[in-house]
């Protein structure tokens, strides 16, 4: 097994003492150190040159300056302004060459490392072989997931199996039909082993950040077998199988929406493929055509409409149409949402299912999706303990207006919550004689309770009179 020193940075590796070689470089002949590497110099020998690898713009400066070990885009370096230009990575140089790389930030490494690429220089021309990995390539069994629906491009390959615990340097999707596909940090390597990329089909990722796609285009209807992971510990390629990357278009499924309940609704499909064969599903009691979709008891909520191509040469296609309703099921009882009158328990179960967002004294958290918050179980029990963050949603007062919002239905359902009333509990003081009778009124002896009142209410009297004359 490989010695692990992938969390150390690149520019760190000077105070490395666990590599295996010492380094001679009195001779004049091979100096060792680290150096920024574009994309473009970084991949050349590992694809063979068959295209350039670009630099990644990004307008999410959180990200791409998270270069530090361990962090997101870890080992590279950029333009102080949004650009991830390449990675920081060992080389092996000439000494004579050493002073022409103060451009590139070379910083020298005492020890020889496990891994490094080779530089020569022509004048301004910069060559780097592959990755010399002294240890000797790793290969691993392992698998991938396909997704055609992804935020971050055309397709998302899910790898288990990866290099994990370490910087990833570089990472290469290989094809049965001989594609090899070069990928960059933020916009195509991911954490835990997602990788994504565009091929032409969407061109924007879900945070507006352009793609470059040009490389990946043939990538369609390839069948994706290994990936090639580099680290500072060398090569590691997982063999993931067969992987096919169904042929994407630019095609639209489009469903109007409707009322829920029984029904039906339009359905438009555009930009197929002619040889695309068509299999279109919803779900459970609906009928599907390709220009309708009806429905019986269908409840309020978000529905997709999915297309296939039964010969399995081109990517599911998808559409998302909602099925809505004026009704509110559920109420307000006892800390929690139950069935309203007249609604069933399914009812009620499938409105807190679809809560799309609670408000809470005019605060509004969302309630589905990332970054969400938990207000109302399952069961419809609101937690009143749940945090946003490190702050408590509830402030414990026991005074709440809340709004809950359920996608597919049109009114949001509003209702207050006050603290319990605070009761105060009258203690009678009774004194029992030395006989063993009480001076106090028995229970149920109205006459005698009434005549004690008015007996201390006229010593009061009398009290307060002759404290007058005086």
């Amino acid at each position: 097994m490989k010695k692990t020193i992938s969390l150390i940075s690149a520019a760190a590796l000077a105070a490395l003492t666990a590599a295996s070689l010492p380094v001679n470089a009195a001779d004049g002949e091979k100096v060792y150190g680290t150096m920024n590497i574009p994309y473009a110099d970084f991949y050349s020998a590992e694809i063979e040159s068959d295209y350039e690898v670009d630099a990644v713009s990004s307008a999410t400066a959180s990200k791409w300056a998270m270069n530090e070990p361990g962090k997101l885009v870890a080992g590279t370096y950029n333009d102080d302004n949004g650009t991830i230009l390449g990675v920081t990575f060992p080389v092996e140089v000439n000494s004579a060459d050493v002073d022409k790389l103060e451009k590139y930030g070379f910083a020298k490494l005492d020890e020889k490392p496990i891994a490094y690429k080779e530089v020569s220089l022509s004048g301004d021309t910069l060559t780097l072989s592959k990755v010399i990995d002294t240890n000797g390539e790793q290969n691993v069994s392992g698998s991938a997931e396909v997704s055609t629906s992804t935020r971050y491009g055309d397709y998302q390959l899910n790898v288990k199996g990866y290099p994990e615990e370490t910087d990833l340097y570089g990472v290469i999707v290989n094809t049965k039909e001989g594609g090899r596909y070069a990928l960059r940090h933020l916009e195509n390597i991911w954490r835990a082993g997602q990788l994504s990329w565009s091929a032409g089909i969407t061109t924007k990722e879900g945070h507006g950040n352009e793609l470059k796609f040009d490389n990946y285009k043939s990538s369609m209807g390839e069948t994706v077998t290994s990936v090639t992971f580099i680290t500072l510990d060398g090569y590691t390629t997982v063999d993931v199988g067969e992987n096919y990357l169904p042929v994407k278009f630019a095609g639209e499924v489009k469903a109007e929406d409707s009322a829920a309940g029984m029904g039906k609704t339009s359905l438009t499909l555009t930009g197929f493929p002619d040889d695309y064969k068509k299999n279109i599903s919803v779900g459970e009691g609906f009928t599907v055509s390709e220009t309708e979709i009806s429905y019986t008891n269908a409840k309020p909520g978000k529905y997709t409409v999915k297309v296939t191509d039964d010969s399995g040469k081109y990517a599911l296609m998808s559409g998302d149409f909602t099925l809505t309703t004026d009704d509110i099921p559920v109420k307000y009882s006892d800390g929690k949402l139950v069935k309203a009158d007249g609604f069933s328990d399914e009812d009620a179960a499938n409105f807190i299912k679809n809560i799309a967002s609670v408000e809470v004294n005019g605060t509004a958290y969302n309630a589905a999706g990332k970054r969400s918050v938990k207000l109302v179980g399952e069961d419809g029990t609101i937690n009143f303990e749940v945090k946003s963050g490190e702050n408590n949603v509830f402030d414990g007062s026991g005074n709440y207006s809340i709004t809950v919002t359920a996608t597919g239905y049109t009114k949001p359902y509003s209702f207050e919550i006050k603290p319990e009333p605070e009761t105060t509990t009258i203690t009678a003081t009774t004194t029992t004689t030395a006989s063993g009778n009480s001076d106090s009124p028995k229970t149920g002896d109205t006459g005698a309770g009434v005549s004690a009142a008015i007996f201390a209410l006229a010593a009061m009297s009398a009290f307060a009179l002759r404290k007058k004359k005086t």
